[in-house]
């Protein structure tokens, strides 16, 4: 049988860029996305054309466990397509001092970067234990660790990603499932196009390899930590250039 991953948030940025890795590795890939569909559907026709691999398309909201119930989960049992990967890229930020953030965005924030990891592994774990293996792999964030001004939000949900990872690695490992996350530094995705030019040159001064990570480097980091032997878990593994 074909292998098969998961991949959320793959419309653009590190979720393109790790489907197209997984896919020049041989793998099937369920592709999963919120708002750019369309951007999904171009993906699905290059991944195709260049790699002759299968793919399913799904659209649905990470931060609602209705949405994901409906849309998602249930589109995956009808068509009994358990993966052996999943890898939980999509996630959103806020910039912003933290007394001016309305009550909603604090919500949406920790529901899509932080609750979504709870509802996915809720879901896949039984098919991972029937098959008595799986990799779960998180895309978290160096203000995870650190903490990040004006982030307090988005460092908040990704700092408590981490340790979710840690306590459902030390869960999972005795059902041979490993459990890990990336703390991505400056990536040059579109979650960062708050910033403008001057403010980007700025940050990569301070980045001791002196420029942003780009895309492809952490979708192919992401997939081969997907491949790392099965010891490895429980890590929140950092990939920032020596920032941090």
């Amino acid at each position: 049988m074909s292998k098969l991953v998961c991949i959320t948030g793959a419309s653009r940025g590190i979720g393109y860029e790790t489907a197209l890795e997984f896919a020049a590795g041989g793998y099937d890939l369920i592709l999963l996305c919120k708002t750019h569909f369309s951007k999904l559907q171009e993906l699905e026709l290059k991944i195709r054309s260049d790699y002759g691999r299968q793919c399913y398309l799904i659209q649905a909201d990470i931060s609602d466990h209705l949405s994901l119930q409906n849309k998602f989960f249930s589109y995956i049992e009808e068509k009994k397509l358990f993966p052996d990967i999943l890898i939980h890229n999509a996630g959103i930020s806020y910039v912003g001092l933290l007394q001016d953030m309305p009550f909603e965005a604090w919500h949406e924030i920790i529901d899509t970067n932080l609750s979504s990891a709870f509802y996915l592994s809720k879901f896949f774990i039984p098919h991972f234990l029937r098959k008595n293996s799986g990799k779960i792999v998180f895309v978290s964030s160096v203000w995870g660790n650190w903490g990040a001004s004006c982030e307090a939000a988005y460092s908040a949900s990704k700092g408590g990603l981490n340790s979710f990872t840690k306590a459902l690695a030390k869960e999972l490992a005795p059902s041979n499932i490993q459990v890990n996350a990336v703390a991505f530094g400056a990536i040059d995705t579109t979650m960062n196009n708050h910033l403008t030019s001057a403010e980007k040159d700025i940050l990569c001064e301070e980045i001791p390899a002196g420029r942003m990570g780009t895309p492809k480097e952490a979708g192919s980091f992401l997939y081969q930590l997907a491949h790392c032997p099965a010891y490895l878990t429980g890590q929140i593994i950092t990939m920032d250039g020596g920032w941090m």
